[in-house]
């Protein structure tokens, strides 16, 4: 993975603020927390699909995605 520790906060993946202070009020914060969860999980941290598509990118760009999958 490029440079990416999965012990790193979320804010390393580029995240705009938005998306890093929900997943950050719902106590998700590192980088690992995050590569856990599914695209279910997130709609039901009421993020938009627009935001959790933005998370996907924004991991797929890391050489990660949601649900443990490394590339």
């Amino acid at each position: 993975m490029k440079n990416l520790n999965l012990e790193d906060p979320i804010a390393k993946l580029g995240l705009n603020d938005t998306v890093i202070n929900i997943l950050n009020e719902n106590d998700i914060n590192t980088i690992d927390e995050l590569w856990k969860l599914k695209r279910k999980d997130l709609k039901g941290l009421n993020l938009t699909s627009e935001q959790i598509n933005h998370i996907i990118i924004k991991m797929q760009l890391k050489g990660i995605d949601l649900n443990h999958k490394k590339y």
